[in-house]
């Protein structure tokens, strides 16, 4: 009977407990001698082993005499366990027969091998069977098995698991997830303190995370390690990597493409679909092809990177004609192809900054690694590219300037631009101007679209079409849309309504003229209906819209409202981003724009986002409600003439939210410059609706912004109650980024227009964030006098859920004024109140609270259940701030139980998330903290890293924590007495 053929479906481990399985039914096997034969049998892959071997690896050099009848006694009861032909005796000794994969060692070989031979082709691939591998330890190998042999292959096991987890990570540092890896790393290297390799990758990643002092720091710490424990220097690989780190060697750069690690990184290839009856241009296309494509093959040669540009009126077919030629260029850069849309012709035209971040991802590079500044973003653009061939088509460029540091700048790459403006100063630029087609032209492009059958017998009137469009491609377009999808209409029919020259601009001129002209087109044919939804849809200012609320503008159903969008969507004149999702051309939204303030009443516009705002309010109302159910702010907010959207879950309320937070905050911020009266009440109460959206530190840029064009326009119109509200909205925003002189300036001054306009909801809330910033600033008295203002202010007004912040809140008052058991009473009372309420966000906050107060009077374990528990109430609502901070907050908890490896881990994963958007201050904490577990850990030199990092923060931003961290630095502070 063949090997494979048996027990095929027994399965074992030994990476952990040693355990058995027959399909999904776990095997007994045994008391821990009986086990250890079962796990020595194992190891030997199907090797016979002999009695004497048998007997010495499960008691060593002197067995006792009954060894051997145990021995018997074992085989007995595991061949009987697993089934015949399994256990078998050879030779006087015993074998073991099973299948190659039944054994999860065997499995790990088998997957470590596979990643060695593909990982320097597919760097993803290879790690992927790495983390499968890993995935088979459950625990410490062999665990609990007596006896010599085991020992012995308990190490090697383990040896051999660390020695794969340092080849995934360092996959993971050529794969640019360096920042990811710190924490791991630092982990690791604590657990394994004399492991070079480790401390190696640690500074690496440390140094591709911008962090050179503490990369530094870890080798100092090596060093002095060794040199106390074995009387050692570091080893060469070590040393050379100190030095290359002291130069800043730039070969220590996150992995480019020129790297053999790198080299199968990311292929993009964004270039959007080429039309299928793409028309005429062959003079342009071979004048394009034959510039870009020269432009690759010189690039082994030493040649140069080829710009071209193409320039044109608007609808003249630019970006039709460069996706076309990128795609016939395809071969010729098989490392990529990137798109942008650059809007230039929009009020703001794309930052090339942001282009620039969009394109490093692309290519490979992970979010964290990407710098801030342009001139680095250009540079390591540059560098990623370097020995690859990569077309870049910059789409719809505003200016020369937007483009240039866009462009690839190696040989070999290439650069595919259009523009409306003719780029005469971009240098070395080959320059297309594009032209109307050509009559001929023309009429092959109408025709492949309306169809030769009907084109055939009226050429003369599709002549007349092509003609009356200018021969300019986006207008021949919606005229043989139109015509394509009316089936009864005859091409001559089309001619006549396009010779009508009211429906059309008396003259077609160069430039923006020429467009507008070209959507005339469209708009002339549209009926009421049609045009009235194409006129006022383009008022909003997100970036795109959904259904629903297109719906609101209108003020119709969203069934008329989709059978109109999808009207205009059939003539090209907006387009479907996905489904129930429209946008405009840019050039179209103007142009609508045009058309609104010709063809509607000043009221009858503002009308309409005033229908778009009430449906924002009372949808993001049904929101609020299902994170804070019965909060008593929802009845402060203004009412609305038109309902909201239902949703069935949280999850869905939570993704309509995140959705649209770009188009909410535009709403906002438009009705605070829009020029309607009477709609800042609401803008304001929205703003507050979507409270939890600012809170979660994503959208915290434009909120503010939108804030601030509310505070303006209501201080201006003496609108207290407006100003009170957004300046709380201000405030708020800016302590969460760490601005607390300006954050307690604002709301001093929402509380004064708050009592002004008798609004319970700033009145409240405005003296709990002042509470907040004093504690801060370390003014406990006054701190706890607000806090208790605000709880009178919470109760008065019936609010529960402003009573539970402000219990939060005074709990750290009377923790900082000495009354330790106080603080966790009101804590916990605030958590009652939370859990009685059934709240989601808000019983995160309150568990965040009360892990405060219990770590300082040392009930650590029940502060780490509810950080824990406050941590997977975060991470449902998609709060990715408090996420980090709580994450902070446990290494705080970790720290104090004297678990310096799990602080430091933790901290770790918080720097991650704040450093994005917890602002410095946040940061400057987290690294304090960071510094005090690694001096636990031993690696001193790192913490002072970490501690001179924090200092600047908290000088830069007048922080009295840096007196706290010069003092850890400070001769008999922490770092000397660490040493």
């Amino acid at each position: 009977m063949e090997t494979t053929e048996l027990g095929a479906d027994l399965r074992f481990a030994v990476l952990g407990p040693v355990r058995a399985w027959r399909g999904d039914q776990v095997i007994r096997t045994g008391s821990p001698q009986q086990r250890a034969l079962l796990a020595a049998l194992l190891l030997r892959g199907g090797r016979t082993a002999t009695a004497p071997e048998l007997l010495d690896a499960l008691w060593g050099e002197n067995p006792p005499n009954t060894a051997l009848a145990a021995l018997r006694s074992y085989a007995f009861r595991l061949r009987k366990a697993l089934g015949p032909g399994c256990l078998v005796t050879d030779s006087g000794g015993y074998s073991l027969r099973f299948a190659p994969d039944a054994l999860d060692c065997a499995v790990v070989e088998r997957l470590a091998a596979e990643a060695e031979q593909v990982r320097p082709a597919d760097l993803h691939r290879a790690r992927e069977l790495l983390v499968q591998a890993l995935d088979m330890w459950h625990g410490e190998p062999l665990a609990g098995l007596p006896g010599p042999y085991a020992g012995t292959q308990r190490v090697r096991l383990a040896e051999w698991h660390i020695g794969l987890t340092e080849i995934r990570l360092e996959l993971d540092l050529e794969l640019g997830a360096h920042a990811e890896a710190v924490s791991e790393l630092t982990a690791l290297s604590a657990d394994h303190p004399l492991r070079e390799r480790l401390r190696a990758l640690l500074m690496t990643a440390l140094y591709r995370s911008g962090r050179q002092a503490e990369a530094l720091g870890v080798y100092a710490d090596t060093r002095r390690l060794l040199s106390e424990e074995l009387g050692i220097d570091p080893g060469a690989e070590l040393a050379d990597l100190h030095q290359r780190i002291l130069r800043a060697d730039p070969d220590l750069a996150a992995p480019t493409v020129d790297s053999p690690a790198a080299a199968e990184f990311a292929r993009p290839a964004q270039l959007p679909a080429t039309v299928p009856d793409f028309t005429g241009r062959e003079e342009e296309i071979a004048d394009l092809g034959r510039q870009i494509s020269e432009a690759a093959r010189s690039g082994s040669a030493g040649g140069v990177m080829a710009v071209s540009a193409v320039a044109g009126i608007g609808g003249v077919g630019k970006t039709t004609l460069a996706v076309h030629v990128a795609h016939t260029l395809r071969d010729e850069f098989p490392d990529g192809q990137l798109y942008v849309d650059l809007q230039g012709t929009e009020p703001r035209p794309a930052e090339p900054e942001a282009v620039l971040g969009g394109f490093l991802r692309a290519l490979g590079v992970p979010t964290s690694a990407v710098p801030d500044s342009l001139a680095e973003r250009a540079a390591l653009f540059r560098s990623s590219l370097d020995g690859r061939r990569v077309l870049a088509l910059l789409d719809n460029a505003h200016d020369a300037a937007q483009i240039r540091q866009l462009l690839p700048g190696t040989p070999g790459c290439a650069a595919l631009v259009t523009s409306r403006m003719r780029m005469v100063d971009l240098e070395g630029a080959h320059l297309v101007d594009l032209d109307v087609m050509s009559p001929e032209e023309a009429l092959l492009l109408f025709t492949r679209i309306v169809g030769e059958e009907r084109v055939h017998s009226e050429r003369q009137a599709a002549l007349a079409v092509v003609g009356a469009c200018g021969f300019l491609p986006l207008a021949i377009r919606i005229a043989a849309a139109r015509l394509a999808a009316r089936r009864t209409w005859t091409v001559s029919v089309l001619a006549r309504k396009l010779a009508d020259q009211r429906r059309r601009l008396d003259e077609l001129r160069a430039g923006d003229l020429g467009v507008k002209a070209t959507f005339a087109l469209g708009y002339g044919h549209l009926s009421a209906a049609q045009a009235r939804a194409f006129r006022l849809l383009s008022l909003p200012e997100g970036p795109d819209i959904s259904l629903d609320a297109a719906a609101a503008v209108l003020g119709l159903d969203p069934y008329a409202t989709e059978e109109l969008l999808e009207a205009l969507v059939d003539i090209s004149l907006i387009e479907s981003t996905a489904p129930a999702r429209y946008r405009f051309h840019d050039l179209l939204r103007l142009y609508a724009r045009e058309c609104a303030e010709h063809d509607e009443t000043p009221a009858e516009r503002c009308s309409a986002q005033s229908r778009l705002l009430d449906f924002y309010l009372a949808t993001a109302v049904g929101v609020y409600a299902w994170e804070n159910p019965a909060d008593r702010v929802l009845d402060h907010l203004a009412a609305t003439d038109r309902p909201g959207l239902a949703f069935d879950t949280g999850e869905e309320a939570l993704e309509w939210l995140y959705c649209e937070a770009q188009n909410l905050l535009a709403a906002v911020e438009h009705s605070a410059d829009g020029g309607c009266g009477g709609r800042t009440r609401r803008a304001v109460d929205l703003l507050l609706a979507v409270w939890d959206l600012m809170e979660s530190g994503i959208h915290a840029g434009q909120y503010e912004s939108a804030a601030r064009a509310l505070v303006a326009v209501s201080h201006a119109r003496a609108n207290a109650l407006v100003e009170g509200r957004s300046r709380l909205l201000v405030a708020q925003l800016l302590r969460m980024t760490g601005r607390f002189t300006e954050a307690d300036e604002e709301a001093r001054r929402a509380m004064v227009a708050g009592t002004a306009a008798e609004d319970p909801v700033t009145c409240s809330y405005a003296p709990n964030l002042r509470g907040i910033i004093a504690h801060k600033d370390r003014r406990y008295e006054e701190c706890s006098a607000l806090h208790t203002a605000a709880l009178d202010a919470f109760r008065a007004d019936g609010n529960s859920y402003g009573e539970g912040a402000a219990l939060s809140n005074l709990s750290w008052a009377q923790l900082s004024l000495g009354d330790g058991e106080g603080a966790v009473a009101t804590s916990r009372a605030a958590v009652a109140i939370y859990r009685e309420l059934g709240a989601g966000f808000r019983l995160g906050n309150a568990l965040y609270a009360l892990s405060i107060p219990l770590t300082a009077v040392g009930l650590l374990e029940e502060a780490q259940a509810g950080l824990t528990e406050a941590l997977q109430v975060f991470r449902d609502a998609r709060q990715q701030f408090w996420e980090g901070m709580t994450l902070y907050r446990l290494a705080t908890v970790h720290l104090a139980a004297g678990r310096w490896r799990q602080a430091a881990a933790h901290v770790e994963q918080s720097l991650v998330i704040l450093r994005e958007v917890g602002g410095e201050w946040r940061t400057a904490n987290a690294l304090t903290v960071l510094g005090r577990a690694l001096v636990e850990m031993g690696q001193r030199v790192r913490a002072v890293a970490c501690w001179n990092d924090a200092l600047g923060l908290f000088t830069a931003l007048g922080s009295p924590e840096a007196e706290d961290v010069r003092l850890l630095l400070a001769p008999g502070g922490t770092a000397a007495a660490a040493g």
